[in-house]
């Protein structure tokens, strides 16, 4: 009998799952998206001609904004990706997954409205007693004034905190931007060639063969160093002297965990690299 609780990749659900089923009740998601569909978008949806391709909703393109930059998921890359990765974004889109450029050209063409229903988002949150919106605080501890210690939030107090929350949007949008406009790769991406199960596995395979192929090599040269110096020694010792230093330890053969098959190197690349 196994020890190990079974693993099993393969099985289909019986029957669909529900994204509503994915997350715990009090998630921050969940917040986000009940709290956006309260909000007026029409200032949004307007704008939508309806020609062409259906869009993505801007209730859900803006919550997927919302809750990743609150969550330092900052580039819309990033984004894209966690519609995938995460099941919080997963949530958010409906388990649908706009691109990065429409979540990039969303931000920038509804820039002003974007800043300004963010927030709404977060005075609705501070309004609802939540101490902090992600990484966002929102109990007003950057703003020196007396009534920060008060439950009844003075008008002129909730002024300073709407200023200081703007400030903080506008700050996350100005890095997003800027993470957009890095060309840089986020993290390590599969490429395109591997991206299938039975690719990849002949790839692994290709590459321990060239991993054991190379080691194979080393193995040769270590041993043949360590006869020359050990026959070197034993010469010495015939000559009546007496070598300095310890005798050389045999090579362990064999791969090891550091080897490595280098992808961009020409001589051990796996998959051109393309771009």
């Amino acid at each position: 009998m196994s020890r190990f609780i079974p693993v099993d990749r393969q099985t289909d659900y019986l029957l669909p799952p529900s994204v509503d089923e994915w997350l715990p009740d009090e998630h921050l998601a969940r917040f986000v998206v009940d709290v956006v569909e309260q909000l007026d978008l029409s200032a949004l949806t307007q704008q939508y001609a309806g020609r062409g391709h259906k869009a993505h909703h801007p209730a859900v393109l803006l919550s997927l904004l919302i809750y990743g930059y609150a969550t330092g998921v900052i580039s819309s890359r990033k984004i894209e990706r966690a519609t995938y990765d995460s099941i919080a974004f997963r949530y958010l889109a409906a388990n649908t997954h706009p691109d990065h450029d429409t979540l990039a050209t969303f931000r920038r063409r509804f820039l002003p409205e974007l800043e300004q229903l963010f927030v709404q988002v977060l005075l609705l949150a501070r309004e609802m007693k939540l101490l902090k919106f992600g990484t966002i605080a929102l109990d007003g501890t950057k703003v020196k004034a007396n009534a920060s210690k008060h439950k009844a939030l003075s008008y002129g107090h909730a002024k300073k905190l709407e200023a200081q929350l703007k400030t903080e949007v506008n700050a996350l949008i100005q890095r997003a931007e800027a993470a957009d406009n890095d060309v840089a790769t986020d993290g390590m991406d599969i490429p395109a060639e591997i991206a299938r199960r039975e690719a990849r596995l002949a790839a692994i395979a290709e590459a321990k063969i060239k991993i054991e192929a190379r080691a194979q090599e080393r193995d040769a040269a270590e041993q043949t160093a360590y006869q020359d110096k050990t026959a070197n020694r034993d010469a010495q010792r015939k000559a009546g002297k007496k070598p300095r230093g310890r005798d050389p330890k045999p090579p362990m053969g064999g791969p090891r965990d550091k080897d490595q098959v280098n992808l961009t190197d020409p001589q051990s690349r796996i998959m051109p690299v393309t771009g």
